[in-house]
């Protein structure tokens, strides 16, 4: 325990660091050898607890690589999921996670462009 702690001492860190949540959107895309195979992309909003938001990066990009995952699907057909890209990595909004709590928020200018990417909006799952 005493080794622990000098090594803690001597690297800089904290016993107790304090951790926030952070959010990590992260983005994963299938793939396949499949003749006209088409991509689907999926979009994750994972809540990462890290000491700072470059722990919180680390932690996000560990988790999305850990995600990863092949299979075979209902037509014996390989599918490869893969991470594409971390997106984002922000503090949460509001520091105490209760019923209602906003906790991520992005801004845009071009509502075609949303409207287009996000298949909720006109109807279509």
């Amino acid at each position: 325990m005493r080794f622990l702690l000098d090594l803690l001492v001597m690297n800089n860190v904290p016993a107790n660091p304090e951790l926030t949540y952070y959010i990590a959107v992260i983005l994963y895309e299938s793939t396949s050898n499949l003749p006209g195979y088409k991509p689907l992309y999926q979009e994750s909003f994972v809540l990462i607890k890290g000491a700072s938001e470059e722990d919180a990066k680390v932690k996000a990009q560990d988790y999305g690589l850990k995600e990863e995952t092949s299979y075979l699907n209902e037509n014996q057909q390989m599918i490869v999921w893969s991470l594409k890209k971390i997106i984002d990595v922000t503090p949460v909004l509001e520091e105490t996670l209760s019923d209602g709590s906003e906790v991520y928020t992005r801004h845009f200018r071009n509502y075609e462009a949303y409207w287009a990417f996000e298949p909720l909006l006109g109807g279509e799952l």
